[in-house]
This record gives structure tokens, sequence and C-alpha cells, in this order.
């Protein structure tokens, strides 16, 4: 059918389609010694599913494409996965912070009217927004009192070391890209580029607001947790400087709604 496409036409009289599917792709794979070759497939049964054969190909074609982003969705996940857990082995603190912030950001995300396929990349951006900071020694982590301007300097540059860590995977460049931006600010004052306003992504300006969140309302070595209600305050007073204001009154609506849930 071109390129690297073929459709196979094959009568089922009796039995399991899916038995005919699975000896396919056993056929059309190969397993070595440090390499796996697969297939994507998509199938149509005729004519309980289609009535010609442009429709029957069409229908193919959409299932063969879904297997393939599912495919790639569990690579992303898998690396995704192996990073958190490095992160958190090297700073357990960090584990259930990044996994607030990104539910956090999924739910904003959606709140600014955003659909599930225009989601990725900001929930894993979110979850991935410190990995950098596996560089980062611990005593500089940990450091109850105020970081001195060599420690400040180390701590910004996680945000390119981040970058480069990710930027390794092709599937995560995407991510990459915003998790350098991670701590960039609206009136630009942020690193490691002053980017201002709408200049920053739209995915890392949600994470800026969820990532502060989740700070101000979790005990650090350098600060008691503070009560939702003078976190959100608190992003109010800095919203049109360090956050983007939209973000904030989105963040702000999906607080209360939780609020309102918690409390049911």
């Amino acid at each position: 059918m071109g390129g690297d496409e073929f459709c196979v036409l094959a009568p089922i009289d009796t039995g399991n389609p899916l038995a005919l599917l699975e000896r396919g792709q056993r056929a059309l794979g190969e397993l070595g010694d440090g390499f796996e070759i697969s297939a994507a497939h998509g199938c149509v049964l005729v004519p309980e599913e289609a009535v010609d054969a442009g429709t029957a190909l069409g229908i193919a074609d959409r299932r063969m494409y879904a297997e393939k982003a599912g495919a790639r969705r569990s690579a992303d996940e898998q690396s995704r996965d192996v990073l958190l857990k490095a992160l958190e082995e090297h700073h357990p603190d960090l584990g259930d912070h990044v996994h607030d912030v990104g539910l956090l950001a999924e739910a904003v995300a959606l709140e600014l009217g955003l659909s599930e396929q225009q989601l990725p990349p900001h929930p894993p951006a979110a979850e991935l927004h410190d990995i950098g900071k596996v560089a980062v020694p611990s005593a500089i982590l940990d450091k109850p009192g105020r970081l001195d301007a060599d420690e400040w300097e180390f701590i910004a540059r996680h945000t390119l070391i981040g970058e480069r860590i990710l930027g390794a995977a092709l599937a995560l460049r995407p991510v990459a890209r915003l998790v350098r931006s991670s701590h960039e600010r609206w009136d630009g004052d942020g690193y490691p580029d002053g980017l201002a306003g709408e200049e920053i992504p739209l995915g890392a300006r949600i994470v800026i607001v969820c990532d502060a969140f989740d700070a101000m309302t979790s005990d650090r070595p350098y600060q008691r947790a503070l009560p939702e209600v003078a976190a959100l305050e608190e992003l109010r007073r800095c919203a049109g400087t360090q956050f983007d204001p939209a973000v904030v009154e989105a963040f702000c609506r999906v607080s209360a709604r939780r609020a309102v849930d918690a409390a049911e």
C-alpha cells in the first residue's frame, strides 16, 4: 500500500479472528540479542464493521495509528518512571512532591480548556520538572539556611541539566523544553532565559504555579508548610509578577472544587 504498510485480506470462516492476528504478529516480529522488531496493526471485520473496501481500510488505518500512539505513550511512561525513581532515590522527599505537582498540572490544564489530546506533555513535565536536581548535592537541597551565591548558582543550573537529561530521549524532548522554562517568571526575572509573559510556554506556566503551591504547602528544611488558604493568597498576590494571572485563577478554581469535594 506504499512505504512499509501493507494489507492482508484473510477469510475467516470459523474460529477466533484474534488468533490469525497473533500468528501474523509473530511472523512479522524478530527478537534478538539487545533488539526487538515488531509491527503495528489495525484490523476490521467485513462486513460486520464495514461494507466497502474504502471504509474498511480507513478503520484499519486509524486503529493501526492508535496502537502506534499507545506504544509511544508506553515507552514515554517507562522512561518517565525510571527517571522519577532515580530522582526519588537521590532525594526521597521529591517523590511525593513531583507526583502532586503532576496531578495539579493536569487539573489546571483541563480547567484552562485544554482537551485531553492537548494535555501532553504538561503532566509529564510537571512530574519531571525537578529531574535536574539529581545532579545537585543533597547538602545543598537539604540546607536549612539561606544558600550562598555559589550554591544558588548550582541550584539555578538544574533546569538546564534537566533539559539535557530529557533531551537524550527523543520521546521526551517536548517535555525537556517545558522543564527548561519551569523556573521562569511572568515579569521576566526568572531563569535560565529571562522569558516573560506568553514567551514562557503555557505548560511551563502551569507547572510554575502548581510547583509553587505544593512547595508552599509542604514542610521543607528551610520553611514550615503554609496553610492552603495562605498559599492561595500568595499566588494571587504574585499573579502578574511571578505567575501568569490566568493560570493562577484557574488554579484557584480547581483548589476551590477540591476543597468542596474533600468536605463532602
